[in-house]
């Protein structure tokens, strides 16, 4: 199995440490990772802002970058849901849906395809886990608490492997953080509120860390955490998934 790792532009910018514990975790599966050196942006930020039809080039760039591996993975979930949904190419769209066949969000890839039942990592810490709403509603990543159906979540199937974690409940275990991509820029008064309240119900209940699939999310949350002085940390959830092994 050769895997392509994707690693959206605020992650390369602001956590590569997210970026390294998802190479180093599949490493430690077994999996073959290829960092593809010359891949970019993936367009999301221009498609959020109305302006897809200019996501031309970055959809070219994609494709050239991840067509030959045999799935491609990324530690974020709104960018890999923009490539399953937004990827197409004029001239190429048979290699376009191809590539859209085979991006996994990392812990989708590591239940879905890699079906890991034991992870060697220990966390001895309190965490919180936000369910981001892309991977939740987008990718079906976790089961959302407005529908009638069996509950599940992909994330904590993985984080309930981790040696010594003490996972929190929260209150509204699904409610989103506000970030939204250009949703905090455009409503920056909305969003602040909705990501204090979410900050607030994981520190209620004694959260050491917050954690999840989404660095995005987690960076609007960590903003609010230090604006308020608090302690509690955030950690992409392949850095806990990664951690002590």
């Amino acid at each position: 199995m050769r895997v392509g790792l994707f690693i959206p532009c605020y992650v390369d910018q602001f956590y590569p440490n997210a970026g390294i514990a998802t190479l180093q975790l599949l490493e430690k599966l077994g999996v073959e990772v290829v960092y593809p050196s010359d891949q970019t942006c993936c367009g999301q930020p221009m498609a959020n802002s109305g302006f897809e039809h200019l996501t031309e080039g970055c959809n070219r760039l994609f494709t050239d970058q991840f067509s030959g591996f045999d799935y491609i993975v990324s530690p974020s979930g709104s960018c890999v849901l923009h490539v399953k949904d937004h990827l197409h190419l004029h001239g190429r769209e048979q290699e376009a849906a191809q590539v859209r066949d085979k991006v996994y969000e990392i812990t989708a890839f590591l239940t879905d395809i890699l079906k890991v039942d034991k992870l060697p990592g220990r966390f001895p810490h309190k965490v919180g886990l936000h369910q981001s709403c892309h991977g939740q509603r987008g990718l079906k990543l976790a089961s959302m608490t407005e529908l009638v159906a069996p509950k599940f979540s992909k994330p904590l199937q993985l984080l309930q492997m981790v040696e010594g974690i003490e996972l929190i409940n929260l209150k509204r275990e699904d409610e989103c953080c506000g970030f939204g991509g250009t949703f905090c820029v455009t409503e920056e008064a909305v969003s602040v509120k909705m990501g204090k309240d979410r900050v607030a119900d994981h520190l209620a209940h004694g959260a050491e860390f917050i954690t999840g699939t989404d660095m995005s999310c987690l960076m609007h949350m960590e903003g609010i955490l230090r604006r308020g002085n608090s302690n509690v940390k955030v950690m992409h959830i392949a850095e806990i998934l990664n951690a002590g092994s």
